[in-house]
């Protein structure tokens, strides 16, 4: 029973983590990724910017400057990175930064990039220090330096690139070190996703599943979402099995409340473990402040979980503030959870 419990803990946790799992690398998830700008929801200003830039490369007959998205995992970065090939005509290659210990790594990458090809690396902060070095001389001058033999023997060679365009994605742009930030000529950040657009992406999902569902149950859906398309788009699969094996195969608002408050995710998308982050702020610490430490110690979490994963998504819309003396529990906070705050009992929302 305990194993069940835990196995059943993950799955929610998974499904409403906003980092790529293998789930999004299904077929039938990568189906719901848009493969050209005019198909993709929500961003507009981002989308806006590479449309210009798109057009401005194909008028000029060049690539495209190297672009740097950065926000809160989940938010369509990658799906951008695959869209840019499309409409550039180039050949993509994904990697990542943790991948690229080494700088030979990073070089058989970079000499099999043809002219116009796209090279997308998730979480370029994490790239170590000597590769990044490496790096500049690629993006800038489209060359890369070997030095062979060492001591008074040492000869440096400049080996010459196809021109290519780096695209970057990082969840935490401060770690991102000053050099390698100024080298990308396009810097967007990618932020949550409102409601409507949120519900057009539900309903384009679900038709291209095949599954019906009415507006009701798109909006409820898009509510406990976290304003996450890949959050979505996830929790569409758990309540299409919860509609075809208890509802009938009909998705509305109460099949879709139905399905997600067995999964854990409430009425504003929050988790069990939101939940007890919230809790032990108000209830270990008195609301707060305190330190982000001190609250993962009694969680027993790890510190970047709750940064990276929990606080973006309470942070937005109002349950916890950020002070000089650490995290604080919001009023918003109290009345959600229905705990007493100065003398008051908020109600549930």
């Amino acid at each position: 029973m305990t194993n069940d419990i835990l196995t059943h803990r993950s799955d929610i946790s998974n499904a409403l983590s906003p980092t790529s799992l293998p789930v999004d690398r299904e077929l039938d998830m990568l189906s719901l990724r848009p493969g050209k700008l005019t198909e993709y929801i929500g961003q507009r200003e981002v989308v806006e910017t590479l449309n210009i830039a798109i057009e401005a490369a194909h008028l000029r007959e060049e690539p495209l400057d190297h672009i740097l998205f950065h926000g809160p995992p989940g938010l369509g970065k990658t799906t951008l990175a695959h869209i840019i090939a499309n409409e550039m005509g180039g050949q993509l290659t994904v990697t990542s930064g943790p991948a690229l210990d080494k700088r030979g790594d990073l070089l058989g990458i970079l000499t099999h990039l043809q002219a116009g090809d796209i090279l997308f690396v998730d979480e370029i902060h994490r790239i170590p220090k000597v590769v990044e070095e490496f790096l500049y001389p690629a993006m800038e001058d489209f060359a890369v330096d070997f030095v062979f033999d060492k001591g008074i023997h040492a000869r440096s060679h400049r080996f010459r690139l196809k021109r290519f365009t780096l695209v970057g994605a990082t969840t935490r742009v401060g770690l991102l070190s000053a050099p390698l930030r100024d080298r990308f000529g396009i810097f967007r950040n990618l932020d949550f996703y409102s409601k409507d657009d949120l519900v057009k992406i539900t309903e384009r999902s679900a038709s291209l599943l095949e599954m019906p569902i009415d507006p009701d149950g798109a909006a409820e859906l898009s509510m406990r979402s976290r304003g996450t398309p890949r959050i979505v788009n996830r929790l569409l699969k758990r309540v299409r099995d919860f509609a075809q094996v208890r509802a009938d195969g009909q998705i509305n608002r109460e099949t879709v409340a139905a399905a997600l408050d067995l999964e854990g995710v409430d009425s504003q998308g929050l988790t069990v473990l939101d939940r007890r982050y919230l809790r032990t702020i108000i209830e270990f610490y008195q609301g707060g402040p305190v330190g982000i430490e001190a609250v993962a110690a009694t969680l027993q979490e790890e510190t970047d979980t709750l940064v990276d994963v929990v606080e973006p998504y309470l942070l937005k819309i109002g349950m916890i503030m950020r002070t000089s003396s650490g995290r604080k529990a919001s009023e918003a906070a109290y009345r959600h959870l229905g705990i007493k705050a100065q003398g008051r009992l908020f109600d549930r929302g």
